[in-house]
């Protein structure tokens, strides 16, 4: 360990870091930030740094405040921008005053899921489609639904700001070395889409956190605001994020979901993991889609899914089995959306699939017809159900799930139910705009 500290502050010497961001999550996503400066480097880099816990939303009570994030050595970022000097950052693991892991860290969620496939020789690999909308910005600088271009889905105009956004983007995930494989316009005016490379899970949750750093100060330096909120705009398509996914040997030269002698090449462990998200989506469905807007986009008629089936090409399943044979097998989980926690949405996928596995589910037939055309009579003939319809109907669920309990662990479980309780009740109870246009002069 001292030397892998050693060897981080020689390169901090050597590219000349001024600021040192040591970052962590609260339980919603929102990233948390301590900023060092050159004289805390070897301190922190050795001891890490403490900071009241009571003011991050999930991790501990006020008179249990006191805990200590540690960086993890391998995360080491080198920011591709910065305002003043040159600025680095580790993500961290956050540990008790009595130098164990928190439960409140939602990075120790996923790692302890991800055990469970390690211990079998498996690694949960994931492959996010990352959307996003540009909005335009009022006059004092504040940001409006406008969109910020009026391109369609696939376009690319040199001129028009979205592009320019979308190529310094790439610039950026390139020098940080992210790999990135795509950016495209999406389909409403004003909606962009960033995808990363194939990786491990907890890779690809620490690298969205700095996705979304970089996508908005892209953004801000061409005079726009970058925004994840799922359903921003109405009567357009929200923002999703699909999460492509395989469990994969340690060695990467074995994909566990592929079997070319069983039906549509799914392996037997790869139709009990798809059994297992359907039996289990709408008990993780508030995590995977966390927010009230969310349940905005997860409606008929925007190529979101609002119901609990599987396909092959069909684009209105949940869960849809892209072509590919072999190490490209995987399937695409069509419900999240970018608002939520990274670490704790891929726990959530994981350990929803893993339960399948864990006890030899069975996965249904496919369903290839369009499914909103079908009548609430053919899709009870088919055994098609609905997914939750608001964040109130999702935290039921969660709230009834010993398996999500599992997953989180007993200390998130609480404080997210906790938290997203309160989000609805003061949802529920304001009264809207539409209502009063709806309602006041004729009722």
């Amino acid at each position: 360990m001292e030397d892998k500290v050693q060897l981080s502050l020689e390169m901090l010497r050597k590219e000349e870091v001024d600021f040192l961001h040591m970052q962590f999550s609260d339980i919603l996503g929102r990233v948390k930030t301590l900023t060092l400066p050159r004289n805390r480097f070897e301190d922190a880099l050795s001891e890490g740094v403490v900071f009241d816990g009571s003011s991050v939303a999930g991790y501990a009570q006020i008179e249990e405040s006191d805990m200590r994030a540690i960086p993890v050595l391998d995360t080491y970022s080198l920011y591709p921008y910065s305002s003043k000097g040159v600025a680095a950052r580790f993500i961290c693991n956050i540990f008790t005053p009595d130098g164990e892991r928190s439960p409140a860290d939602p990075r120790y969620v996923l790692e302890r899921n991800l055990k469970k496939a390690w211990d079998k020789g498996m690694e949960f690999y994931v492959g996010p489609e990352f959307e996003f909308f540009l909005f335009k910005k009022d006059v004092n600088g504040e940001p409006i639904p406008e969109p910020g271009d009026h391109s369609g889905y696939f376009d690319h105009t040199p001129n028009d700001n979205a592009s320019q956004v979308r190529e310094e983007i790439l610039l950026n995930l390139k020098a940080l070395g992210y790999e990135p494989e795509a950016a495209h316009h999406e389909v409403a005016f004003g909606q962009q889409e960033i995808d990363l490379k194939y990786s491990n899970a907890l890779l690809m949750a620490d690298r969205i956190t700095m996705l979304k750093s970089v996508i908005k100060n892209a953004a801000q330096n061409h005079g726009l605001f970058a925004s994840f909120m799922p359903k921003p705009v109405n009567g357009v398509n929200g923002s999703g994020m699909h999460i492509h996914q395989s469990l994969m040997a340690k060695d990467q030269k074995k994909n566990f979901f592929y079997d070319e002698k069983e039906s549509y090449g799914l392996s037997k462990i790869a139709q009990s993991y798809i059994a297992g998200i359907l039996k289990n989506i709408n008990a993780g469905s508030s995590i995977l889609a966390s927010t009230v807007n969310s349940y905005k986009r997860l409606i008929p008629g925007y190529e979101a899914p609002v119901y609990i089936s599987w396909a092959n090409r069909n684009r209105t399943a949940l869960i849809r089995v892209p072509a590919g044979i072999n190490m490209r097998k995987r399937i695409e989980l069509r419900c999240p959306d970018p608002s939520g926690n990274p670490y704790l949405q891929f726990a959530t996928v994981f350990g929803m699939g893993f339960d399948g596995i864990e006890n030899n589910y069975k996965m249904p037939e496919p369903v290839e017809k369009d499914i909103f055309k079908m009548d609430s009579t053919q899709r009870k003939k088919a055994g098609i159900e609905s997914m939750p319809e608001s964040l109130g109907e999702s935290i039921h669920h969660l709230r009834q799930s010993k398996l999500m309990k599992e997953i989180l662990g007993e200390h998130v479980y609480n404080n997210y139910l906790t938290v997203k309780q309160s989000e609805w009740d003061s949802f529920r109870s304001y009264v809207t705009e539409w209502e009063i246009k709806r309602y006041l002069n004729v009722l």
